[in-house]
């Protein structure tokens, strides 16, 4: 049986931030005047900021040292490939991305500003139903139609941590490569051993051999922490990690950290159900959530991600 769920566990960025450095990059990129700006919580890797224009808009920026610069391409990338694909679904929208000083400079991404949902009650259960509606239309609405293969076109990053890509055919193989293999190695470089990698490894068949799902744009990282309801109503999704995969992945992934309301995944079967075989595959999906976890903060994910490996090759038998 999986263990409990750890929380998501995130880490700060440490760089000194040059507010009139970023005033005057936004001048230059945009044509628009700052007149505030102030830190929002809840970031996991980067500085986050809510900007003040002179004009009354406002505006969501993240910033970190230059040398992270690639992690806000990727997501930069992986919002666009959302935004082309949300339908209802709100994605906030990229504006400005690049260095405010050249290579000394800040790294920066700014985003269209979302007004989230902060209060409870009885329309929040509605809310997340929607948004489950939302993103079973997000996946059904993207499927490729040119191959149908796996993959994406660049390299991106899941949290911090490197997600490797590239195209295939074949779904076990692409999970099996691409996303449990990667994470593995760093283990064992790292000095960590896993017993039973590699009979797991071998074993993916079991639980994908006979599963054919379409390749679906996924938003690759939606734990609780990446989505979110609108005050004027709908969802809002986030810091994405996108790829071309099952869609399963992002509905195992929500039931980790916390998971989403029981309302998100009603609506979602609503709109587009599940295939049988769900439930035995989103713990294997999710394993590559907590090893990467490990990978990232080590600790208890390691016991986490070894007590899966256990209980997935039990489950070979």
């Amino acid at each position: 049986m999986l263990a409990a769920p750890l929380p998501r566990r995130v880490a700060g960025p440490s760089v000194q931030h040059e507010p009139q450095a970023l005033a005057q990059w936004l001048q230059r990129q945009l044509g628009v005047e700052l007149v505030g700006q102030r830190p929002v919580g809840g970031g996991c890797i980067h500085h986050a900021w809510e900007l003040q224009l002179a004009d009354g808009r406002r505006l969501f920026a993240k910033t970190n040292r230059a040398a992270l610069l690639p992690l806000l391409e990727a997501e930069a990338d992986g919002l666009e490939a959302l935004r082309r694909a949300a339908g209802a679904l709100q994605i906030p929208e990229p504006l400005a991305l690049g260095l405010t000083a050249g290579g000394s400079g800040e790294a920066v991404l700014v985003l269209s500003w979302l007004e989230l949902e902060h209060s409870g009650g009885g329309s929040q259960g509605r809310g997340w139903w929607q948004l489950g509606a939302q993103l079973a239309a997000l996946h059904r609405g993207s499927l490729n139609d040119a191959g149908g293969e796996f993959g994406w076109s660049r390299d991106n990053f899941i949290g911090s941590g490197p997600q490797a890509n590239g195209w295939m055919a074949s779904w076990c193989d692409f999970f099996g490569q691409r996303r449990l293999a990667p994470q593995l190695r760093r283990a064992e470089a790292s000095g960590q051993r896993l017993p039973g990698a590699s009979a797991l490894l071998e074993a993916l068949p079991h639980w994908l051999g006979g599963h054919h799902p379409d390749a679906c744009l996924v938003h690759g990282d939606l734990w609780s922490g990446n989505a979110a309801l609108l005050a004027g109503g709908g969802g809002a999704l986030f810091d994405p990690a996108v790829y071309r995969g099952d869609r399963e992945v992002d509905l195992a992934m929500a039931q980790l950290f916390g998971g989403f309301p029981t309302a998100f995944f009603e609506g979602y079967d609503a709109t587009w159900p599940r295939p049988e075989g769900h439930r035995q595959r989103s713990q294997l999906y999710n394993l590559y959530h907590q090893l990467n976890h490990a990978n990232l903060f080590g600790g208890g994910y390691w016991r986490q991600a070894a007590s899966s490996i256990t209980d997935l090759l039990k489950q070979a038998r």
